[in-house]
């Protein structure tokens, strides 16, 4: 009851912003929608989707959304490129990729989670520079390895001054890292976080390069069929934004725990990013992504990122 009373005074609040300013948008119940699905994988790239179904957000639109997890990226793509799921966060790599090799989507928007790069506790690994020919798990041609190289180009060691074993599986990755069979890898909060907890280091992430390496995305098919329902799922980003920003944690955090796999006793530890309206990727990171594709000759040489970012209502360009 608690739940219900916190989210429908923050209603109360926006509804009254709304009549002071025109930044903000009413809310207003819409009829007629069709259902989404939303893949996703345990990271804080998600949460503000999450928090909008969570807390009734979505509800209060008329817009039925559900979010299906996945624990590697080869389960996501099969789920969506079958049509299990309308559209999933991805990282940039792997919706260059799918594009780029005929498979009809676009990106609508940015989001804000970033990757940490974790180093083993009896390792003695401290920053960049000590990574030459170490043992660094990675998924490949996602952005894990797209994170990975970028790390290593800034401390001047080629991509391939290192052993890249390949695991896929987040939790797997983890669990080698912990027992000792690797010595780093890229980790997404909440793994990040638990990692740090449990002893290992973290040495340097993704938004320390000032890149952004994740988006949200959705098949043609949807972009047609149901392009409404998508810029009211934005709407409802946008307002879930608004609510952790102004909401404290002890009103929602339940879900971390309940849907973004973060331990109970971490809730509080986790570092969440800086979560912002839903903003159109930068053209400097498309090229930055487009140009590591085109250098693992993973798309043709002629494409240009055409038709791979669509624009949506309530998406703002980026800065």
């Amino acid at each position: 009851m608690k739940k219900v009373i916190s989210l429908f005074c923050f209603v109360i609040i926006l509804l009254s912003a709304c009549q002071q300013t025109t930044k903000k948008q009413a809310i207003i119940k819409y009829t007629n929608l069709k259902p989404l699905k939303l893949g996703a994988m345990s990271s804080m790239d998600y949460l503000p989707f999450i928090v909008a179904e969570k807390m009734g957000i979505y509800d209060s639109l008329g817009l039925e959304v559900s979010i299906v997890k996945f624990f590697s990226a080869n389960d996501r793509d099969a789920a969506f490129q079958s049509g299990n799921v309308d559209g999933t966060v991805i990282d940039y790599t792997g919706a260059a990729l799918q594009r780029a090799n005929g498979i009809p989507l676009s990106i609508i928007m940015k989001n804000d989670g970033y990757f940490h790069l974790i180093t083993g506790k009896d390792r003695n690994i401290r920053k960049p520079e000590e990574l030459k020919g170490k043992n660094i798990a990675v998924s490949r041609n996602t952005v894990i390895e797209y994170g990975m190289d970028q790390i290593l180009i800034k401390a001047g060691i080629s991509p391939n001054g290192i052993n890249k074993p390949e695991i896929n599986k987040i939790p797997l990755r983890l669990e080698m890292l912990q027992s000792g069979q690797i010595d780093a890898s890229l980790f997404p909060d909440p793994f990040a976080t638990i990692a740090v907890q449990n002893g290992h280091h973290s040495i340097i992430t993704t938004q320390d390069l000032g890149i952004s390496v994740t988006g949200t995305i959705f098949s043609e098919k949807a972009l047609k069929e149901k392009r409404k329902e998508i810029e009211v799922l934005v709407i409802g980003y946008n307002y879930a934004v608004e609510y952790i920003r102004e909401t404290p944690q002890s009103e929602w955090g339940h879900i971390l725990t309940e849907d973004a796999g973060v331990p109970e006793a971490m809730t509080g530890k986790v570092s969440l990013p800086e979560y912002q309206p839903a903003s159109l990727p930068s053209t400097e990171d498309i090229t930055y992504t487009l140009n590591w594709l085109r250098n693992k000759k993973l798309i043709p040489e002629d494409y240009q990122g055409e038709n791979l970012v669509d624009t949506i209502p309530g998406v703002m360009l980026s800065k």
